[in-house]
């Protein structure tokens, strides 16, 4: 059944793939598999810093984590191997691309009608009339970096330069990304976030996903990103699942970057916080607060920017076990005739090449929706499924799994 009692919970484990997607290898990526891979590395014992011994997730292995990754590329990923109690399968997604906005979008109904814009990974990457209009905006005679680069590197390197200059340090990478990293004091965050708000639309206009403000503290040989980094992504190019729940009347709540990713379209009340450790008890408490018939819609960023990028096998391990530690009691706290979907926007698997996202299937994972595989799913079908759970018009092609 489903109806207007009935709460929905769509919470992205963001870069937490299981591998198999079909068109991997035209992104560089056949044979990328986060879960899989991180599994492999800690029954090895390569992944035993700051913990030991195999992967140990049992509140979403019971739920089909294991199962999902076995369906996805035939992987038996050590420690995951419990009989699924809950609905669980895999999704693939349609977009040309491996990005947040990408993978968000299409998990809400909506696939990117576009190719993405990509920047050359030459030196500079950027065309002049985009540097002069940085240069302009900034108020200064020049930026640094103008190159692809890994956040933290291109800081420690070009951060004491930054404080001579005060030029804005600007990259990319392989994601369709124009992001600035300035310091909070000597640049000024307000500046910082005035500057990439005010490039956003040019950006945007060259189907540029996303202008990221990355502000950081600190001194040469100390610096330090802070949580008040911003996305000023580009708008979806139709209405989501967020926008369908709301012209239903349904409260509609957010948390972490899922207000920037949806360019706060659809969304009613919006929680954030400086990790993910906040984003959970965020989620905790919507799951005691929100409202019958509503959407609460999470992301949980730190599995991509802490672990995955720079290639922490460990880190990334500690944080799925840290996660799935949280899910049992969230799981607990939930009411009669509410779904939980666990899932991910696409793939960051720390055991491969490079330190940009992977291409790979992702998990469907859901409490509340009964037992039994759903198979291999479009993404789009999560949207549906949850309009379906709550008993909206969906206005996407997806089918629902439930």
């Amino acid at each position: 059944m489903a109806g207007t009692e009935h709460r929905a919970f769509l919470i992205v484990m963001d870069s937490v793939g299981c591998g198999g997607a079909p068109d991997a290898a035209t992104f560089g990526d056949a044979g990328a598999n986060t879960l899989g891979h991180i599994a492999l590395a800690c029954a090895e014992g390569r992944a035993n810093t700051g913990r030991s011994g195999p992967l140990h997730m049992p509140n979403l292995d019971a739920l089909g984590l294991g199962a999902a990754i076995r369906l996805s590329t035939g992987l038996e990923a050590p420690g995951l191997t419990a009989a699924p109690t809950g609905r669980w399968g895999a999704a693939q997604e349609i977009s040309r691309g491996k990005d947040t906005p990408s993978g968000h979008w299409e998990l809400a109904g909506v696939p990117v009608p576009w190719d993405w814009h990509y920047f050359p990974d030459t030196y500079p990457a950027f065309p002049a009339e985009l540097t002069n209009l940085v240069r302009k905006l900034a108020g200064v005679e020049g930026i640094l970096g103008n190159c692809h680069a890994s956040g933290m590197p291109i800081i420690e390197k070009l951060g004491p330069e930054h404080l001579r200059t005060g030029w804005p340090i600007c990259y990319t990478s392989a994601d369709s990304v124009f992001q600035i990293a300035a310091h909070e004091e000597s640049f000024g965050l307000g500046r910082l976030l005035t500057l990439c708000r005010e490039l956003a639309p040019v950006l945007h206009a060259m189907k540029v996903g996303r202008v990221i403000a990355r502000p950081f503290v600190g001194a040469p040989g100390s610096f330090k990103r802070t949580s008040n980094r911003h996305d000023y992504a580009i708008a979806p190019p139709a209405p989501t699942l967020l926008d369908w729940a709301t012209g239903a009347g349904r409260a509609t709540h957010a948390i972490g970057k899922i207000g920037d990713i949806f360019s706060m379209q659809g969304i009613g009340t919006l929680s954030k916080g400086k990790n993910d450790i906040d984003l959970f008890d965020h989620l905790d408490r919507l799951s005691s607060e929100a409202e019958p018939g509503s959407l609460t819609f999470a992301n949980f960023v730190e599995f991509d920017t802490l672990w995955g990028h720079p290639r922490d096998v460990a880190g990334y391990a500690r944080a799925l076990e840290w996660f799935d530690a949280r899910t049992g009691p969230f799981l607990s706290h939930l009411r009669p005739g509410d779904l939980a979907i666990f899932t991910a926007d696409h793939g960051n698997d720390p055991t491969w090449r490079g330190t940009e996202h992977t291409r790979e299937r992702v998990p469907v994972i859901c409490a509340g929706a009964g037992t039994g595989g759903i198979g291999v799913r479009a993404f789009v079908d999560v949207a549906a499924s949850v309009a379906a759970h709550l008993g909206i018009p969906a206005r996407g092609m997806g089918r629902s799994f439930l």
